[in-house]
């Protein structure tokens, strides 16, 4: 045993030997950082991704933070982890993250450092002064910046980024090598580990992301087209305020040519689906197609907004939207507490509420979930970590989630951002039976406890509420003030920094949701998730939308009209050769397929029949449905949420085989166009010409008269039918099945 002992002695001594013979030599005052130079090391290798070593509980026995987020924990992983068994400063070469590195010994990462490199030579020296955390008058990252954060390319381009990293003391380095890049859209153009963007073949547009040390910096590059617009093609298209502006701005920079506006009767389809969802009567659509020759265009449609918005139908189809974004399940909350939360949304439209005011109230919401339905909102969510993360996501469009564990990998966001903003709903209190799925039926009151804190679970330290970020106008509030001996709600210094007008973002997520809703995609998508590395497709649009909302006093009617008004929601859906490929700067209205809820009304509407749904009055709509407990294959098959997916739910938009088997095949829907008290069938008793009848066809489904070759084609059919009815009923059945009567143009 100790003939063994002596002979691992001796080859440790050689190897020291060899070491010391081998070693660079450097500087003696060339100290070493763990933060500043080891750190951004092991994430430009990506020895701490959520792949590596960054996970949750590490790979191999080794954990670090993810992304380097937590310094002295992953200091502490290197150097005294494992009994200090990674490093070897008696011969740094041989330490054990050294080896590991270089492949020299197995590594299921494979090899990542190469013997005498930079990286290499730094760890080395690291490790030979003894592994320190930090170093003599060590400074901090303040920020980093790219010398050029816009590239305008042509096809196949390739330009460098440079990355400079800023200390607190006024130093700078270029970290060009050592930072991590990623592209937003790789076919449009790529990015290498070296900081190089290539553009791809065709023109478009994206952002990439350049991260270093938890600090971003996003460069916007655009690939235009190849052939430039003459000036005249934009100075002759007709603008009808700052929306069209903008856009058009964007559109004559990147050389894509709008498409042209469209025909009356696909405006007053797709105004009417948009603000009501509602396809307007046969009568509605003959009055505004034959409107009067003393108006013009303009004065009709601008006329039909106003008439939209005043619609009863307004205040439901809207309040779904919001349903869907803050209704949980009445099976785990209560069916009483989710019937008073959704009758307490669609008041809000009714009594035409600003924005705002709707959101305080929520955000704030107490009493009795039985009587005040946005308390539903803290039975739902009853932890603040919960609502943290549901509340940023909502009304500012910032989604924290990631901060709950590390350091957001593509914002500023940190775990003290965290937990210092949930520290806003720790004094949020509960009287009643609670929670008890899948009943739920008691009554709970939410009040304003004495009590309550948020700690921070890495630090164990006590959170103070504090705002995301730092706004003049609430400066000075002191969120946790005793007054006059009751407690003070934290919630309010929180709904009045969320909501004042120095705050972009509330504003912001708001304009570029209802935006994303209206024209088939938000500005920035997902559309509350506004950050940094996702910018929006037109930052200025964007920021003069919000600006324009506020100064309404938040008048959600205001933002509607603003938008169907402007030139460019009257786009046609049809691509034209120059923008064929556009899929973010609005040259063309995207189509999507219309709302379950809104399809299944279309539906009634047009067969003239009704749909009995459990727990509701007779001769309800589809979009008055106050729970999606409530049966109904149609709006299941066309999109509607899951009743046990949590809120904010997002629809997939995208339309499947199964919704046209639906169509085409549904027994129910068979039956409503075969009814004897239907449409179909009272066209069929009527005095109508074949001609009339092919008219209201028409008129109804697809608010259009037929075109000469389909009134001929059409008439034909129903003049030669032996069976007037049946005709009727196949031509209905058909145009249900097609592509014009479900998807919005």
């Amino acid at each position: 045993m100790q003939t063994v002992f002596q002979h691992c002695c001796l080859l440790i001594w050689i190897a020291c030997c060899v070491a010391i013979a081998t070693a660079p030599t450097f500087a003696a005052d060339q100290a070493v950082s763990f933060e500043l130079d080891i750190q951004p090391i092991l994430t430009a290798q990506a020895c701490n991704s959520g792949a590596c070593h960054g996970k949750q509980r590490g790979q191999n026995g080794f954990q670090l933070s993810l992304l380097g987020f937590d310094p002295e924990f992953d200091h502490a992983a290197v150097s005294r982890d494992a009994r200090g068994r990674r490093i070897f400063p008696a011969s740094p070469e041989n330490s054990l993250l050294l080896l590991k590195a270089t492949a020299e010994l197995p590594h299921g990462g494979g090899r990542k450092l190469e013997r005498g490199s930079d990286d290499y030579q730094t760890l080395v020296q690291w490790i030979r002064q003894g592994a320190p955390r930090r170093v003599d008058g060590e400074p901090t990252l303040v920020k980093v910046t790219l010398e050029r954060d816009s590239f305008s390319l042509t096809p196949s381009q390739a330009e460098s980024l440079k990355v400079t990293a800023h200390y607190s003391d006024d130093s700078t380095r270029d970290v060009t090598r050592l930072a991590t890049y990623l592209s937003n859209d790789d076919a449009v153009v790529s990015v290498d580990a070296t900081g190089v963007i290539q553009a791809g073949s065709l023109p478009g547009e994206t952002a990439v992301m350049a991260r270093y040390m938890n600090h971003i910096e996003v460069a916007n590059v655009v690939i235009p087209q190849t052939e430039p617009l003459p000036p005249a093609v934009f100075e002759s298209l007709p603008r009808n305020g700052f929306i069209d502006e903008l856009v058009y701005e964007k559109l004559q920079t990147l050389g894509i040519e709008p498409s042209p506006s469209v025909e009356d009767h696909v405006f007053l389809r797709r105004v009417s689906l948009d603000l009501i969802g509602r396809l307007p009567t046969v009568e509605e659509t003959r009055a505004f197609l034959d409107g009067s020759e003393s108006e013009t265009p303009a004065q009709r449609r601008a006329k039909l907004v106003d008439q939209l918005l005043e619609r009863p139908e307004f205040a439901d189809h809207w309040a779904v939207f919001w349903a869907d974004l803050l209704r949980p399940n009445p099976y785990r909350v209560g069916i009483k507490a989710v019937m008073n939360y959704d009758n307490w949304i669609r008041q809000q439209f009714r009594d035409e509420v600003p924005y705002d005011t709707f959101v305080r109230q929520l955000v704030t919401a107490k009493g009795s979930t039985w009587q005040n339905g946005a308390a539903t909102l803290y039975r739902d969510r009853r932890s603040p970590d919960e609502v943290a993360t549901m509340v940023s996501q909502l009304f500012l469009g910032i989604r924290l989630d990631c901060a709950k564990c590390h350091h957001h990998p593509f914002e500023r966001w940190s775990q003290q951002d965290f937990y210092q903003f949930a520290a806003y709903f720790s004094k949020v209190g509960y009287k009643g039976t609670g929670l008890s799925p899948p009943i739920s039926g008691g009554e709970e009151v939410v009040f304003t406890s004495s009590k309550g804190t948020v700690s921070h679970p890495l630090t164990g330290e006590t959170m103070t509420p504090t705002p995301l970020f730092e706004i003049a106008e609430v400066e000075g509030d002191d969120p946790v003030a005793e007054n006059h001996g009751d407690p003070t709600d934290p919630r309010d210094a929180l709904a009045k920094w969320m909501t004042s007008t120095d705050n972009d973002f509330f504003a912001q997520v708001h304009v570029n949701r209802t935006w994303g809703i209206l024209m088939g995609r938000g500005l920035v998508e997902p559309v509350d998730d506004l950050r940094t590395t996702n910018p929006a497709t037109n930052p200025k649009l964007l920021s003069a939308l919000a600006n324009d909302f506020q100064a309404s006093g938040y008048d959600f009617k205001h933002l509607l009209k603003t938008i169907t008004l402007s030139q460019v929601y009257l786009h046609s859906s049809e691509p034209t050769a120059s923008n064929v490929a556009d899929r973010l700067n609005y040259s063309r209205h995207y189509r999507r397929r219309l709302r379950a809820e809104v399809l299944a009304d279309a539906v009634a509407d047009v067969t003239q029949t009704t749909e009995s749904f459990q727990a509701m009055p007779p001769d309800s709509r589809a979009n008055q449905v106050w729970t999606t407990r409530v049966n109904s294959i149609f709006l299941d098959t066309f999109g509607r949420p899951n009743e046990n997916q949590d809120p904010p739910c997002e629809r997939t938009p995208d339309s499947t085989v199964t919704q046209a088997l639906h169509l085409m095949n549904s027994q129910q829907l068979d039956t409503r166009v075969r009814s004897d008290k239907g449409r179909a069938a009272e066209l069929a008793a009527s005095e109508k010409s074949p001609e009339q009848i092919v008219d209201e066809l028409y008129l109804a489904i697809f608010t259009r008269y037929p075109t000469t070759d389909e009134r001929d084609y059409a008439v034909e059919l129903v003049t030669s039918a032996e069976n007037r009815r049946s005709v009727i009923e196949d031509l209905m059945w058909a145009m249900l099945n097609s592509p014009e009567f479900s998807i919005l143009n």
